[in-house]
């Protein structure tokens, strides 16, 4: 049997992190979970993280980081009307394919205004500082325009909430969304454009 390194292990573990935290939230899942999805036991868990916050940080930043990438890459060589609806499709299809990480994504907007309320500013920081980067990926290829952005992201966040209160595809709510950010139904399976 080959050993996993502590990094290949860390990474199993903000994987398995990702899974269980968008189950069941922050104050629902315990680390003994995510040490047993991982197989390793819940002593080691806390040597390759400080603790729980740490584990539910390294999940949402990772869950970001790969909403961004998917942005980068989709708009890569494109700009203003034509990466907007590269980008926006490249989305929807990444929550329909993974939906972990629109459930994960909106357990660390709740665990944030938590944190917040108990006076935790620390762990804010780190998921804003994140968002910003995802900002910043949809920001340039729109021309630098604040409104164009705003106009993204806000839409954005109008599809993790259709998406995670389980509207179906062909409900009235979906009618106003940029044709390429339409959910199963209105798009082809695999349709790029």
């Amino acid at each position: 049997m080959v050993r996993m390194s502590a990094e290949e292990r860390r990474e199993s573990v903000v994987r398995a992190a990702i899974d269980e935290f968008a189950q069941r939230g922050y104050y629902g899942t315990s680390t003994e979970a995510v040490a047993r999805r991982v197989g390793v036991s819940q002593p080691y868990l806390f040597r390759l993280f400080p603790g729980k916050k740490a584990i539910f940080a390294a999940a949402a930043l990772r869950c970001m980081e790969e909403t961004r990438r998917v942005f980068e890459d989709a708009a890569e060589g494109l700009r203003g009307e034509e990466a907007l609806p590269v980008m926006a499709q490249a989305y929807v299809q990444l929550i329909q394919e993974r939906p972990e990480l629109l459930r994960m994504q909106m357990q660390a907007y709740v665990a944030v205004a938590a944190a917040e309320a108990e006076g935790d500013h620390e762990f804010g920081e780190a998921v804003r500082a994140g968002w910003m980067r995802l900002w910043e990926t949809v920001h340039a290829p729109l021309g630098s325009d604040l409104g164009e952005t705003s106009t993204f992201m806000a839409y954005g966040m109008l599809i993790n909430t259709l998406m995670a209160m389980g509207f179906p595809p062909e409900h009235q709510v979906w009618e106003g969304m940029y044709p390429s950010a339409r959910v199963t139904g209105r798009l082809e399976k695999g349709q790029c454009t």
